[in-house]
């Protein structure tokens, strides 16, 4: 219905938690467990019946390995059982397409976009929807990583990134100093920061976390946004695009929103940043993408396989 999203329901899985980390195994397990009432519900959200449906779209790369198994493996029963399309999304390509969501609050072609999640930081030259182009990645860690690996070196809770962002707020972004790895052209790393926190905590007395932990949450979030933030004016002045966004489950970061809307408003860009419900990982950044595939007859047959890779 002219890319128009009725549904964007999400099972999460809280089993993670106590592990401090995402389970491999635990994911996959917990997919096959709600992905067929999952889809009940979106199908009831939405008021359409099964047998209406166009297409069957996938995420087919990257993440999880199991993840994706389940859900390539139900999606092409459906599309079978249907005789219907198969349409085969990229992970990363939604997460940038994202941002075309909104009808009311969308960039035009050409934009920049800077998708920052658990595990990828990338900027992207979008052309057109279908034709994205990377032009600078992290080398290492991703920015989410250094959120949550952070937040556990102070001793929080998974997943951390969120509890940084929320007692950052009430502390002092300057108080503390960590290093800034200088890498060439656009590309990002992370991992220098994460061990900068590391010895910096090591060498202090005990009880200094405790007692000094929203200035550290704030200092620790502004050196990643300062990172970010520095590579994105760059591509900008390499580029001269002016129409930037911001997409992947660090975007609903919210001094990550707010540093993108000044340094707009500073240095004239205009600034796109989607709803919160989709940055994170959600099924209708899925869903616009395959939309645009649909349209542009980009299907898939049954031998298509899932990757962990990110290659796009």
């Amino acid at each position: 219905m002219d890319g128009k999203i009725l549904s964007n329901f999400i099972a999460n899985q809280l089993v993670h938690e106590k592990y401090g980390g995402v389970v491999p195994e635990l994911a996959s397990r917990a997919h096959m467990q709600h992905i067929v009432p999952v889809v009940d519900t979106a199908l009831r959200e939405a008021n359409c019946a099964m047998s209406t449906l166009d297409a069957i779209a996938f995420t087919q790369s990257p993440g999880l390995i199991g993840s994706l198994l389940v859900g390539a493996q139900f999606a092409k029963s459906l599309s079978l059982a249907l005789d219907k399309p198969l349409i085969a999304v990229h992970h990363m390509q939604a997460h940038v397409l994202a941002n075309l969501i909104d009808p009311d609050n969308r960039p035009s072609f050409p934009f920049l976009c800077l998708t920052v999640s658990g595990g990828h930081t990338q900027i992207v030259l979008a052309h057109s929807p279908l034709k994205l182009e990377v032009i600078g990645q992290t080398i290492d860690d991703a920015a989410g990583e250094a959120f949550d690996k952070s937040a556990k070196l102070l001793g929080l809770p998974y997943p951390g990134g969120p509890l940084v962002d929320k007692y950052a707020k009430n502390g002092d972004p300057l108080k503390f100093k960590f290093a800034e790895p200088q890498i060439p052209a656009l590309n990002f790393s992370f991992s220098g920061l994460k061990t900068s926190v590391l010895y910096f905590l090591q060498k202090q007395e005990p009880g200094f976390i405790e007692a000094n932990l929203y200035d550290l949450c704030a200092s620790v979030q502004y050196s990643i946004i300062r990172i970010l933030i520095k590579k994105l004016e760059k591509a900008v002045k390499e580029t001269g695009i002016r129409q930037v966004c911001i997409a992947g489950g660090v975007s609903a970061n919210s001094g990550l929103r707010k540093a993108l809307t000044e340094t707009g408003q500073r240095l004239g860009w205009k600034t796109f940043i989607p709803k919160f419900e989709y940055c994170t990982d959600n099924a209708a950044m899925i869903a616009i993408t395959a939309w645009y595939k649909y349209h542009a007859g980009d299907f898939s047959n049954l031998e298509i396989s899932p990757s962990a890779r990110a290659e796009w």
